[in-house]
């Protein structure tokens, strides 16, 4: 039988004969037969350092031995480049991140063979990456039958003046895409001449002339007049959880305010004083409520002061308590800070008006899918139903509710009746098969909409031909907005429903469509599908049904009924354009800011 591979400990000892070794470190004799313990003794003993040597020797190489010799080669190093890159896109880090000591460290650890870009080098890596992806997304709006944009202004930590755009649409498999196209200094006055041409700028920079349908913004009046006909070639739309929060700004006008500011107060106190804060924690172990935070409101948040009374009166007890006590807060304190009983009332009865206005917010403000056919369903929700007065209803809560509502009303221009039918929002309310049946409206009112819906549909005739034109084989492969859509769960339906179209043609399913009013009159008539349904799946499965309403979904549909996407870019950028990062140009502003919302 083969012997086992020889022991290190033989590179210090010398075999004398067949029962005698030698010590080659101290000339020590020891006795063998056989096993090498007492040798290893010896050395562990004696030699401590020849012994760590032996351990080291028998033990897994380390990390460090293991990444010294891997090669960083040419192609390696490019991607581990790149990878640098993404991450600073996608956690805003700063552009000379790449000169941190710490960085440096780990990276030396992990491939010590790599040498780190400098941060000119990585600036110029991610302009590249810029290009290419500005490259990519033109490509995409190139494919776009009619996209939306939203806008908005903020002003940054450097006191330097911002507009954002970003841009809506549906692609050919009725998916919702959008995307950021700039984040443009704006260092002169917010005029609306000069609003209106960084619009009509970005727009024709972006190729999107003659597509764009609408523009979605707040309701100041700068950005309001430079949405108008004579400035700009698409319809203007008004953001509906700014003219919400409008509405309900005008009720907190009448008393809801005193109570705003006191809570207000309060709330500060206890953010600001560590002893405070720390009683209330205190108290909230003691009571077995739940260790919640207080809510501050902000005038720029939407819903906040709902946040700030759902709150308080979770804590009302814990707080009091703490009041209360004269070793944490004093007596004067305690006087200012207290909240009438009055005011708690007011509070406990308008959270649950305040919670239905947040819900219909928090539904307007979502990106991913249709949201622009929910404006008017629910604007008379809200009057008709939420804020109607009840019997029960205590005199402040009835004078909320009827200032909420009549504040509403006249911003949504609900009793203009010919500016009404033929706003883009109740267009899509009609192209929505959700809402289709506009049941909130009078039977005057829903035949008015449905026959301005049939006007539109017969002026699509010639973009009907161009799309049938330009329409692609069911399974051909294509870019990211021109994924194949199968007809069933299995190929095997995909494969009869291709057959059955062969033999009967593509136009068999549209032959009830034969004229626009015939295509809305049976449109309308068909079932309603369930709120809870996505109107985009639906629009993917009828279009060849109706085809000229099809693309009028397209249009108006993709229209956002928030300015919220372009408001929501302010948190990326506020990473951006920090105090850490107050030499940013502009233009790696505007990098920086797209490549982060553009993955």
């Amino acid at each position: 039988m083969k012997r086992a591979k020889k022991s290190s400990v033989w590179d210090h000892f010398t075999k004398k004969n067949d029962t005698d070794v030698s010590c080659n470190l101290c000339d020590t004799m020891l006795k063998y037969s056989s096993s090498t313990s007492s040798m290893m003794y010896h050395l562990k003993t004696r030699h401590p350092q020849a012994s760590s040597g032996e351990k080291a020797s028998q033990s897994q190489p380390t990390v460090s031995s293991m990444l010294a010799g891997r090669k960083c080669d040419k192609q390696r190093s490019e991607i581990i480049t790149q990878k640098i890159c993404g991450m600073i896109e996608k956690d805003m880090l700063p552009l000379d991140f790449v000169s941190g000591e710490g960085f440096l460290e780990i990276l030396q650890f992990l491939e010590p063979n790599y040498t780190v870009p400098s941060r000119q080098t990585i600036t110029t890596r991610i302009e590249e990456r810029f290009v290419k992806k500005k490259f990519e997304l033109k490509a995409r709006l190139y494919g776009a039958r009619c996209v939306a944009i939203t806008t908005d202004c903020w002003t940054a930590l450097t006191t330097e003046s911002y507009v954002t755009v970003t841009c809506h649409w549906i692609d050919k498999v009725w998916q919702v895409k959008s995307a950021v196209l700039l984040t443009k200094s704006m260092p002169g006055r917010h005029t609306a001449d000069n609003l209106a041409a960084t619009l009509n700028e970005a727009v024709d920079a972006w190729g999107m002339t003659g597509k764009v349908v609408a523009c979605v913004h707040d309701n100041a009046s700068n950005i309001v007049a430079a949405n108008i006909p004579e400035r700009v070639d698409w319809v203007s739309v008004a953001c509906f959880a700014h003219t919400l929060q409008l509405a309900i700004n005008d009720a907190f006008k009448l008393f809801v305010y005193k109570v705003i500011s006191a809570a207000g107060k309060l709330v500060c106190h206890f953010n600001h004083s560590t002893v405070a804060c720390k009683a209330l924690q205190e108290k909230q172990e003691q009571m077995q409520l739940p260790k919640h935070k207080l809510v501050q409101s902000c005038k720029t948040r939407w819903n906040s002061v709902f946040d700030m009374f759902e709150r308080l009166l979770e804590q009302r007890w814990a707080v009091t308590a703490v009041l209360s006590d004269r070793n944490v807060t004093k007596l004067q304190d305690a006087r200012i800070l207290e909240i009438k009983d009055e005011y708690w009332a007011i509070m406990a009865d308008l959270k649950p008006v305040l919670e239905t206005l947040k819900c219909a917010t928090t539904i307007m403000s979502s990106e991913k899918t249709v949201s622009i056919s929910h404006i008017y369903p629910i604007t008379f929700s809200i009057i008709n139903k939420h804020m109607a007065i009840a019997t029960d209803d205590r005199p402040r809560v009835a004078e909320f509710k009827a200032t909420v509502r009549q504040s509403l009303s006249e911003r949504m221009e609900v009793d203009y009746y010919e500016r009404l039918v033929a706003m883009p929002a109740m267009i899509a309310s009609a192209l929505d098969p959700r809402h289709k049946h506009l049941p909130f409206l009078s039977r005057e009112k829903q035949k008015a909409v449905l026959d301005k819906l049939k006007e539109l549909c017969a002026d699509v005739e010639h973009a009907i031909e161009e799309d049938m034109g330009d329409e692609e084989e069911p399974g051909a492969a294509g870019g990211d907005d021109d994924v194949a859509v199968t007809a069933g769960p299995s190929s095997g339906a995909s494969h009869k429903e291709s057959a059955m179209s062969l033999l009967l043609g593509d136009d068999y399913s549209a032959a009830d469509a034969t004229d626009p009013q015939l295509e809305v009159d049976t449109y309308v008539k068909d079932s309603r599908p369930s709120l809870e349904s996505n109107p985009l799946d639906w629009w993917r499965a009828n279009q060849t049904r109706f085809p000229r309403l099809a693309i009028l979904a397209q249009r108006y549909l993709c229209i956002p009924g928030t300015s919220v996407p372009s408001e929501r870019v302010f948190s990326a950028a506020g990473l951006v354009v920090n105090r850490l990062r107050t030499r940013l140009t502009p233009e790696h502003v505007d990098m920086l800011v797209f490549l982060n919302k553009n993955k």
